[in-house]
């Protein structure tokens, strides 16, 4: 399963599940109902207060009475604002709660998913839907429960008072409800549709502030003289989403007018009948001041009923956009029964692995048998494409072998667990990524326990560690984002440090040089040599001169192994990997003519 495309709808979420998202705070979300119905009910007394007031007070000229019914009215005043600011504290936090869960939710999962899914969805879709979607559903989560509730037994009660007072006046009221019903569900799933191609183009503005405002893509717009072709593209894009709110906005504003007029109007209409039954009817004048105050009471949770179903229809759409990134498989999970290797030693061993990538017409390797013993090296060359890259995917589980097994001290990677083959397998890969933090919090990244000790250790074995003195503020500067202060050699130094600092019993090097000068470049394999004793070394490397020393040598074309030894024999059989060196511009320096 995969995102939605543009203008496909998305399956609809059980509104049971939605409800369970608030089940760990249901004892707080009961206080918060307590405290609606007793705002509700407290609210009620006033009509019947004001009622005494004007037919028996007033009239009779009662002034103990009055006093009392203006206390009364007092009371029932503080003790709905006491209840409201409570009743304001509790659902907010209990919605706050329920939006952080759900931004865990999402997080943890994506963590969880496969290097594939990331290749083929937009880093800003992701950020969106963590950032735009969850915190569009702020106001649904936070007040609308408490909104719904309050209103709703508001409503229910006002009902109740005003069929008390006279049940022909209440019906007259009551008799447009169905149909504002109606509409009201109509407006919400305009509004759905709305909130559905808003959230996509929300999705697409995070897209390009996030490929377009990075520093790379800073880099790229001023070097290609873009820079006014995306401020129009981003105009462009950032005007739909103003015309989809304003749409947003005003879906189904004249028909909610024409509610809110015919609801203000039922006083009038009260009192015009009122006065039509005549001065010997049943009803007295403080009969129908209480109940047009019921009224008032009546319609104001009525509208806000109505606006609250228009929202929820609007939010379905959000809950759909969440849920559908928490129903994502895991295309590597992680094995029910992880399995330790019992003497860990670094022994890898690929046995007739395959591996094709999803709508590949061919695959990408086949038949790949390769043994490598603990503590041994070795190389894997070949043309671009050549399947170099997704075999050293495959060993720290990144991607799962299509078949075939890869094995590390005999134990099938697939039946042991992220943690244990991230401890065991370290990875410097060709695409060097660094957070803007400090040096040694970049270091950390890779052991969060490390002392200063040992970072200083790993970055003078990835002979980086006098570049980081000469730095403003040494182990605590600021490298910038994706370590742009750095130059290329030096990051990769960097990265190299990191992952010697992990200690790995296997260190799969993809392009780990390729950024340095020959000088570096000799001073880091030298490094690298040295700390390779009892660790098992996989290096991927298009400049031949890097990996003469290798135990042994594989040469990839086409996804499969075409020829395999060592650098002197292989050189030997003038064959393939032969004429790779011919072409490699290193076999001419002076150091290496001599192979």
């Amino acid at each position: 399963m995969s995102p939605a495309k543009n203008g496909t709808p998305l399956a609809r979420v059980p509104l049971r599940r939605i409800l369970g998202l608030f089940r760990p705070y249901r004892w707080s979300l009961l206080s918060v109902g307590a405290l609606v119905v007793a705002s509700s009910l407290v609210s009620l007394v006033n009509p019947f207060l004001i009622r005494e007031v004007v037919d028996v007070a007033l009239p009779q000229g009662r002034t103990g009475l009055l006093t009392v019914l203006a206390l009364g009215m007092i009371v029932v005043s503080v003790a709905n604002s006491v209840f409201g600011v409570l009743q304001s504290y509790v659902s907010t936090k209990v919605g706050q709660r329920v939006m952080h869960d759900l931004r865990t939710a999402v997080y943890t999962h994506l963590q969880r998913m496969s290097l594939a899914f990331f290749t083929r969805t937009r880093t800003g879709e992701v950020q969106s839907r963590i950032a735009n979607d969850i915190g569009g559903m702020q106001a649904t989560v936070t007040t609308t429960a408490t909104t719904l509730v309050s209103n709703l037994t508001t409503v229910i009660a006002t009902v109740i008072a005003m069929l008390v007072l006279d049940w022909r006046l209440a019906i007259a009221s009551l008799a447009m409800m169905p149909f504002f019903g109606w509409l009201s569900r109509r407006i919400g799933r305009e509004r759905r549709r709305i909130t559905r191609d808003r959230q996509r183009q929300l999705a697409a503005i995070s897209s390009i502030v996030q490929e377009s405002l990075s520093v790379s893509g800073i880099l790229l717009s001023h070097t290609m003289g873009r820079s006014r072709s995306l401020n129009d593209t981003f105009a462009a894009e950032s005007g739909k989403v103003a015309d989809l709110e304003v749409r947003s906005s005003m879906a189904g504003r004249w028909s909610q007018s024409w509610i809110q007029i015919v609801m203000s109007s039922m006083p009038a209409l009260t009192y015009w009948a009122a006065g039509l039954a005549g001065p010997g009817s049943a009803i007295s004048i403080g009969t129908v001041v209480a109940f047009t105050t019921l009224q008032l009471n009546l319609f104001r949770p009525m509208v806000q009923l109505l606006d609250v179903g228009v929202e929820m229809q609007a939010s379905l759409e959000l809950f759909d956009r969440i849920f559908e990134y928490l129903d994502l498989p895991v295309d590597i999970p992680e094995p029910e029964h992880p399995v330790v290797p019992a003497a860990p030693r670094g022994d890898l061993r690929l046995r007739d692995v395959s591996f094709s990538y999803a709508g590949a017409d061919r695959p990408t390797l086949s038949g790949i048998d390769v043994t490598v013993p603990a503590g041994h090296s070795l190389a894997i060359v070949g043309e671009t494409g050549a399947g170099k890259t997704t075999l050293s995917y495959l060993i720290p589980r990144l991607y799962d072998a299509t078949s075939g097994r890869v094995t590390i001290d005999g134990v099938d990677v697939r039946r042991m667990s992220s943690a244990t083959l991230a401890t065991t397998v370290g990875v410097v890969s060709q695409e060097i990524y660094l957070f803007h933090a400090t040096v040694a919090e970049n270091l950390r990244f890779a052991k969060p326990g490390a002392t200063d000790d040992e970072l200083v250790a790993a970055a003078k074995i990835a002979q980086i560690h006098d570049h980081i003195m000469s730095l403003p503020h040494g182990y605590e500067a600021v490298i910038g984002e994706r370590g742009y202060r750095l130059s290329g050699g030096e990051k990769q130094r960097l990265a190299i440090a990191r992952a010697v600092l992990r200690d790995p019993l296997i260190l799969v090097l993809d392009e780990a040089t390729s950024a340095l000068d020959t000088h570096t470049e000799r001073a880091v394999l030298e490094a690298i040599e040295a700390v390779s004793a009892g660790r098992t070394t996989i290096t991927i490397a298009h400049r031949l001169s890097t990996i003469r020393e290798a135990d042994e040598i594989i040469v990839l074309d086409a996804g499969e192994i075409v020829e395999r030894g060592t650098h002197t024999e292989l050189l030997d059989r003038r064959g393939y990997y032969a004429a790779l060196v011919d072409r490699d511009v290193d076999i001419f320096e002076p150091a290496t003519r001599t192979l």
